[in-house]
């Protein structure tokens, strides 16, 4: 019988095709001069993607790879607009929308391109997200006039965009956490929780009714009721806490527009500054804050505690990586202040997508001491995080900050 009989297929064409497809991978990863030793040659669209990805981490030569000893790693886009707008279009292009905003970052961060952001042409072009949004917030200073309007198109379309991800949840969570959280033991019938009321009576069971004799009803506060909890979110505006800012204004602005929740939203750094009234905005709230410069958590505190009406009521949620410029003992003794006055007090070392910053442990491990243990927490969790405060019950902290002192979920 011949081989071809035999049901037996030859896959050799196949395993080049697909060593041909690693080669050309490798030779993309590793940009290299004349090939780098892997023989391969990238012609059309591959070429064009590995210009795009030498001109930010080739070696300055026009080629990629990686530079030799002694030799300083340059990139290839220097300062001209037109050479960078030409290449915002190309990443554009040829990778998705996750790694041409890491790209972007790449290029700021190490070529220095955020001048080119104050030109409403190059703003224009690159793709939005948290991280651009926090460059921005920074330049906001420095930025002309006919740039602004850019800028806030820009930041309006992410803040659009987050709402979009984060507010319906948050509004369902947190309404269901203020429902229970306003349980009372003398409801009117149509207030009543039938399901607890029920799990809290089965001892009084009368078999020869086959029913239940309450004694004692469990109910919802009435949702007519006015303010329910006031929630007092104080965010550090150092320029390590760009991303968290981001995502604060977003969820203050969530919490604002619900009735039962009375919003306070602060930002700090060596000053104080309330933007409460600005909270139905996000956008006007960002535009409100100053990235960079010191931190003085304890005055920030300070002005935080004066604005408490309904300590048992309150829940302080502070969002910074507790490098304290001001008075240490005295921002502790506020903290201890306030959670004596029955105060719920959370403390978020980043409210963002990239874990824990560096931050101060000595000051986290002093927290935890207090009953308020720092950890990081994502926009994900946030909901979750506010809920189990309003509750008063345990906070839902990731294992991964178990070493912050608090318990773990």
């Amino acid at each position: 019988m011949e081989a071809a009989d035999t049901g037996v297929v030859d896959t050799g064409p196949v395993d080049t095709a697909a060593a041909d497809e690693r080669l050309r991978r490798w030779r993309l990863v590793l940009g290299g001069e004349d090939a780098d030793g892997t023989g391969c040659t990238l012609t059309g669209r591959d070429a064009a993607m590995d210009g795009a990805l030498s001109s930010l981490y080739g070696n300055g030569n026009g080629k990629g790879g990686r530079p030799r000893a002694g030799q300083e790693r340059s990139a290839g886009l220097g300062a001209s607009a037109p050479s960078v707008a030409r290449w915002l279009g190309d990443i554009r292009t040829y990778f998705p929308s996750s790694v041409v905003q890491v790209m972007q970052r790449d290029a700021i961060d190490r070529l220095g391109l955020s001048a080119l952001l104050l030109e409403p042409e190059m703003l224009e072009a690159v793709e939005a997200d948290v991280h651009l949004v926090g460059t921005l917030l920074s330049l906001n200073k420095a930025m002309p006039e006919t740039t602004k309007e850019t800028a806030r198109a820009v930041v309006r379309k992410v803040v659009q965009d987050l709402e979009k991800r984060l507010a319906t949840r948050t509004r369902a969570t947190l309404t269901g956490a203020l429902d229970r959280s306003a349980r009372i033991s003398r409801p009117r019938h149509q207030d009543i929780d039938w399901n607890r009321t029920i799990a809290a009576n089965l001892k009084h069971y009368l078999p020869e009714y086959r029913t239940i004799v309450p004694e004692r009803l469990i109910g919802y506060g009435r949702a007519s009721q006015s303010v329910k909890k006031e929630v007092v979110l104080c965010i550090d505006q150092s320029g390590s806490m760009a991303a968290s800012v981001v995502y604060a204004s977003v969820f203050g602005a969530v919490l604002a527009s619900m009735r039962s929740i009375d919003t306070r939203l602060v930002v700090f750094d060596t000053a104080v500054v309330d933007l409460t009234d600005q909270l139905d905005d996000p956008v006007d709230v960002l535009f409100g804050t100053q990235l960079g410069g010191g931190t003085d958590i304890n005055r920030a505190l300070a002005y935080c505690q004066s604005q408490i009406t309904r300590p048992a009521d309150t829940v302080v949620v502070l969002i910074s990586d507790l490098y304290e410029g001001g008075i240490r003992n005295e921002m502790l003794k506020r903290v201890a202040a306030m959670k004596a006055s029955g105060v719920q007090f959370v403390t978020l070392l980043a409210l963002s997508d990239e874990g824990a910053p560096a931050y101060d442990r000595e000051h986290a491990a002093a927290l935890a001491g207090l009953g308020a243990p720092a950890f990081a927490c994502t926009p994900d969790l946030f909901p979750e995080v506010m809920a189990a405060a309003i509750e008063k019950r345990p906070l839902p902290i990731p294992d991964a900050d178990a070493d912050t002192g608090g318990p773990r979920r």
